[in-house]
């Protein structure tokens, strides 16, 4: 497994290859893409912060937990800290399964958990102000 908090942009291509198995039929691959809105405001960049040591170790209990529920093969995850303009990567989770079923549903519980209780913190800067958002403010989709 692979977990990393850094400052450096995100690589996919290592993510997904880091998952990659013989046993494994799937890899699901999530990017968190930084976008420019969010509550109805004018979104201009988002600045992260973390204490990259708790980050890992959270993403490694809840990675443990997926495999063991969705009988995953492997799990990767990055996050980049620092200031990201939008449209690029803040996030990428992959999944590996010997299915694409339990892949995609894997991947999507893992970053609904990630957002939930990874101490990873983010100050959106909008036209007009700034302020630190805590959890996901955005509807749930399951």
């Amino acid at each position: 497994m692979l977990f990393e908090v850094t400052r450096d942009p995100l690589d996919p291509a290592r993510v997904a290859e880091h998952v990659q198995r013989p046993e494994a039929g799937a890899v699901a691959l999530f990017y968190g893409i930084v976008r420019d809105n969010n509550l109805g405001r004018r979104v201009l960049y988002l600045e992260y912060d973390a204490y990259p040591e708790m980050a890992t170790k959270v993403m490694r209990e809840i990675a443990e937990d997926i495999v063991e529920s969705f009988g995953v093969v492997d799990v990767a995850i990055q996050h980049r800290i620092g200031r990201l303009e939008i449209g690029e990567t803040s996030l990428l989770v992959a999944v590996s399964s010997a299915h694409r079923r339990e892949a995609f549903e894997s991947c999507h519980e893992l970053v609904d958990r990630f957002k939930e209780i990874v101490p990873v913190w983010k100050k959106e800067v909008f036209e007009g102000g700034e302020e630190w958002v805590e959890g996901d403010h955005s509807p749930r989709h399951r």
